[in-house]
């Protein structure tokens, strides 16, 4: 069994997510040997998960470990200069996402302009480094969404619409709020899951599927709402978008479409729809109906687990069952592994999904700014 070396960076809600489903892939020996974080509880982070040394930095555990594979989970404002750190070390690197963003006056008309450079710039720094950057796009690995790739390439039949969602209640972390630490709100945070699960599925088709136009549309809802009304909703946003919606173009003239709230109540609302000239495809990643339950009370319940962002446990749930699989976190990792290993040439979703994700989402951004259009 291969043993692959993995350094963590940072050590919040996605590194856990990471640890965990590192813990359920198979054929390779997944060894976390290292986290790095200045956060004050990482040490009991690194002990809830068996991992041996902690490091106050990337810069600290890549000077004093050995390691294959650097997984980077930090905010989004971090990852590029974290990216290329690690790519000067020659390790191959797992960034979550989003990839990055315009970090700068959210009204700004070049946003898009800026952030293309940015990403051409580290698309350079990635095919030189000889190695492999693996972008952690979830979506793109949920059960139901590879299924939906696998019919599309078995039919042959062109794909006509695609319609993603990611919406729920909002973000418990304080940095959801500012445009400075995410480059922007609820578009990038959580659109940009289904919007990489609708290109990757797109490029199942043959030919030319590229992205053309962008329209976006952005919503500040809960900063109007007085404190009674808002009381459900996690989302305390100060200068982001709370609701996006995204219209874009193929270059084949099909459309996409993606959806991404963070004031809908009722649990994670995770959902990718296809619609093809032979078929249609509805992938309900959350919630699903695995498993349903009833409850006329919900307080000897509050430890229990049902799914991601609920309110209340009361009346009927869809409980959410083998979350790391039915997510995509553990085939997101085992596919990985097995480039990392070089027993694969190419993940599923690599730095030209990463690329094509961030310039759309700033592209609609650019679009609802400037209240048009805007091409590709």
């Amino acid at each position: 069994m291969k043993t692959i070396r993995i350094g963590l960076v940072g050590t919040g809600f996605s590194a856990a997510l990471h640890a965990e489903a590192y813990r359920l892939v198979h054929g390779y020996d997944a060894r976390i040997c290292a986290a790095a974080s200045p956060a004050p509880d990482a040490k009991a982070f690194a002990k809830k998960y068996g991992i041996p040394s902690v490091y106050g930095s990337m810069k600290e555990m890549l000077a004093a470990q050995e390691i294959d594979l650097v997984d980077i989970c930090t905010p989004p404002c971090m990852h590029v200069s974290m990216i290329r750190e690690a790519l000067a070390a020659k390790k191959h690197v797992i960034s979550e996402k989003p990839l990055t963003g315009w970090f700068g006056n959210p009204q700004d008309p070049r946003m898009l302009e800026h952030v293309t450079e940015e990403l051409d710039s580290l698309r350079e720094a990635v095919n030189a480094s000889g190695k492999h950057f693996f972008y952690a796009e979830n979506f793109v690995y949920a059960p139901s969404v590879q299924k939906s790739r696998g019919l599309i390439k078995a039919a042959g039949d062109k794909v006509l619409f695609l319609r993603g969602e990611e919406s729920h209640s909002g973000s418990h972390a304080p940095h959801a709020a500012l445009w400075s630490a995410n480059g922007g709100g609820s578009l990038i945070r959580q659109g940009c899951h289904p919007l990489s699960a609708l290109l990757y599925l797109k490029g199942a088709q043959a030919g030319n599927c590229g992205v053309v136009d962008v329209m976006g549309d952005m919503g500040y809802l809960v900063p109007a709402l007085t404190e009674q009304e808002r009381r459900h909703i996690s989302a305390r946003p100060k200068d982001v978008e709370d609701l996006a919606n995204v219209t874009f173009t193929f270059a084949d003239g099909t459309k996409g479409s993606v959806t991404a709230g963070d004031m809908v109540l009722g649990g994670v609302r995770n959902t990718v729809e296809v619609f093809t000239t032979g078929g249609a495809h509805r992938c309900n990643i959350a919630p699903n109906d695995a498993m349903q339950v009833y409850h006329v009370e919900d307080e000897k319940l509050q430890n229990e687990y049902f799914t991601e962002k609920l309110e209340t446990r009361r009346g009927w749930q869809s409980v959410f069952l083998d979350e790391s699989y039915a997510r995509g976190y553990v085939g997101e990792l085992q596919d990985f592994l097995m480039c990392a290993a070089g027993d694969k040439a190419n993940p599923e979703s690599g730095f030209a999904l990463a690329y094509e994700t961030t310039r759309v989402i700033y592209a609609a951004y650019q679009s609802a700014l400037l209240g048009k259009r805007i091409s590709l």
